[in-house]
């Protein structure tokens, strides 16, 4: 097998359904399924893991994985992501644990199994819905000083390619409650919703 982004991928997915660890993938990857596919350097997954996870995964990604489960725990005491790099590609994958955040859990919960072939290969993945790809991207637009010309058209993207299969409300519902009214709908009349 050689060593390529979608191998990499579908060894990671598969040591977390193997371990019963329920994640999403999100972030560019997500946005390139519902959106514009684009190249992305890494992928963004959310895992909900809890701390006996963490010697069991740092564990079965060895060798194939540079990780490690003292990092991994430390991250799930902070509520801070950690990586997890493939050596054979030099592939990165960011893992984000599941928190309580009203949002977070909304997302999770409204994840959905998509078929999709990111880097060639066929693959069948949990991903965040394109509502709440186009949140989350506003999120990190926003964090980064609403400066990040990938993370907007990112974003309109996935407004222009979802166009008539959005639930607006949703949208707005939770742009309120995440403070980026005003930036969700600069998008929305610019994508022509």
């Amino acid at each position: 097998m050689s060593a390529t982004p979608g191998t990499a991928l579908t060894r990671l997915t598969e040591v977390l359904s193997g371990l019963g660890i329920p994640f999403l993938v999100g972030g560019s990857l997500a946005s390139s399924i519902h959106g514009i596919p684009r190249t992305t350097l890494d992928v963004d997954l959310v895992v909900e893991l809890l701390p006996r996870h963490a010697e069991p995964l740092a564990g079965r990604l060895r060798p194939e994985f540079h990780t490690d489960a003292d990092i991994i725990a430390r991250a799930l005491e902070t509520g801070r992501a950690f990586n997890v790099i493939h050596i054979a590609s030099g592939y990165k994958f960011d893992l984000f644990p599941l928190s309580s955040d009203a949002f977070l859990q909304s997302e999770f919960a409204r994840r959905r199994v998509e078929a999709t072939s990111p880097f060639g290969a066929p693959l069948q993945l949990p991903v965040a819905t394109p509502e709440d790809t186009v949140l989350a991207k506003l999120k990190w637009f926003q964090a980064g000083h609403e400066v990040s010309e990938r993370q907007w058209n990112d974003v309109r993207g996935v407004l222009e390619v979802q166009k008539g299969r959005l639930d607006l409300d949703y949208l707005r519902h939770w742009a309120r409650h995440l403070r980026i009214e005003e930036l969700l709908e600069r998008a929305l009349r610019e994508a022509g919703l």
